[in-house]
């Protein structure tokens, strides 16, 4: 029994009249139970050196893929009041279909023929526009006319001058001739009188002398006097030139001023008519933004306002929209330090409420009911929440995504790293070291 001694009591005793030797007998269970541990020991050190998929698991929610795609809700351009309903919450409406009218709250705008009578201003604009600029080209001619008439003035006055000279030129030469036959006579009376004191002339000669002097003189006068005239004439000749251009000056002057104000009132009143059509166009634009339509294709989900006669004011919610044709994402969150480990084109996998899933995070060849993705963008900023947000599109070569899943429903992401040993990843764990970094030989290579 404990083998202390060499005298055995086998065969000698009957052992069932003893209850002590059937509690210490050795029975075959322990050894079976030992053989099964030690089994159990070979398994767990061969299992710690199976294949393990590191990983990043994260929340997030489906949404999709580009902006235009996402629930948004329409707004009231304008101010007004609800007078018709065409859609209820849950019809689909296509783009430009009318969802409510709306009518005119501000007073500016009531006037029904509003559009009629800023067009018949813009053409009464129109017309002032046109007499001024008929004006103005009746003023450029008379600029124009003013012009040449200065230049004949000027030509004519130029003639004049050149009259005065001649004349002038001819007045000299006649008081010279005059000065001449002046100095003629009187060597002539000089001589008669020398020649009528010796007896040689009579006295008739010498008095037909005389006279002949003084008329000489008196030409001599009339030449010097008729010179004089003639450089007077000259005067005033220039003066009369130099006149012209001052008196055509100021005409010119006052012609170009009245002009300019003219063109300074057509532009006021190109001014205004540009301004009136501005405001023309945006009446006419107005009137569009009385029928709320469809931006796109897609569902009414909920209407914010509602009701007949209700006002709104400008830039304020109507009604939300989902469009009918979206590509499905999801957004994650990944902590700060698992950003760096991921990169574009990573490969994520999912697990979506509503659809059930077996799920072994290391094992993912062994997952049942998950939907693969690819990461296409990363945010350069932090969220609110303290993680950095990922969107993934759906994988193209791996299983589609099912089609009832709908924006906003849940997902559990799953970031597929380095595949280790299953030891190591529990002492990584145990010692609170992030997963590896891994980059794929065909990505060095490339």
């Amino acid at each position: 029994m404990l083998n202390v001694s060499k005298n055995s009591i086998q065969g000698k005793l009957n052992e069932q009249d003893f209850r002590s030797f059937a509690m210490v007998k050795e029975h075959k269970s322990a050894r079976v139970f030992f053989r099964l541990l030690l089994i159990f020991f070979i398994l767990f050190g061969t299992t710690l050196f199976l294949p393990w998929t590191q990983n990043i698991r994260s929340k997030g929610y489906v949404t999709t893929l580009r902006p235009d795609q996402r629930p948004q809700t329409i707004h009231s351009v304008i101010a007004g009041r609800i007078e018709n309903w065409f859609v209820q919450e849950g019809d689909f409406v296509e783009k430009g279909d009318t969802i409510l009218f709306i009518s005119e709250i501000k007073d500016e705008y009531f006037d029904p023929q509003l559009l009629s009578r800023t067009q018949d201003q813009i053409k009464a604009k129109e017309l002032t526009v046109n007499s001024y600029m008929e004006k103005v080209k009746s003023l450029d001619e008379q600029i124009d006319a003013l012009l040449k008439t200065k230049q004949l003035k000027i030509q004519q006055a130029e003639n004049y001058v050149k009259q005065a000279e001649l004349s002038i030129q001819s007045d000299s030469m006649e008081l010279e001739a005059a000065i001449a036959n002046c100095n003629i006579a009187r060597e002539r009376v000089k001589r008669t009188t020398e020649l009528h004191q010796d007896g040689l002339k009579s006295l008739t000669d010498l008095e037909s002398r005389k006279l002949k002097f003084q008329e000489a003189q008196a030409k001599k006068i009339s030449a010097e006097n008729k010179l004089l005239g003639s450089k007077n004439k000259l005067i005033n000749t220039k003066v009369e030139l130099s006149s012209i251009d001052n008196q055509y000056k100021n005409k010119l002057s006052k012609a170009e001023s009245e002009k300019y104000a003219a063109l300074s009132k057509m532009y006021d009143a190109e001014a205004v008519v540009t301004k009136m059509q501005n405001q023309y166009i945006n009446y006419s634009v107005r009137t569009g933004f009385y029928y709320i339509t469809a931006p796109q294709d897609g569902y009414i989900t909920k209407t914010i306002r509602s009701g007949i006669g209700e006002t709104v004011k400008d830039g304020e919610e109507l009604l939300s929209i989902m469009p009918a044709r979206y590509d499905l994402a999801v957004a994650m969150y990944i902590n700060p330090m698992d950003l760096p480990l991921i990169r574009k084109e990573h490969s994520i996998r999912f697990m979506f409420d509503g659809w059930p899933s077996i799920i072994f995070s290391g094992w993912p060849n062994l997952s049942y009911g998950t939907f693969g993705g690819k990461v296409v963008a990363i945010d350069n900023f932090i969220s609110e929440n303290g993680k950095y947000r990922i969107l993934v599109a759906p994988d193209k070569s791996d299983e589609k995504w099912p089609e009832g899943l709908r924006v906003g429903s849940g997902a559990n992401g799953m970031a597929l790293l380095k595949t280790v040993p299953i030891w190591y990843e529990l002492w990584r764990n145990l010692n609170g070291f992030p997963p590896d970094y891994y980059t794929s030989s065909e990505k060095k290579e490339k």
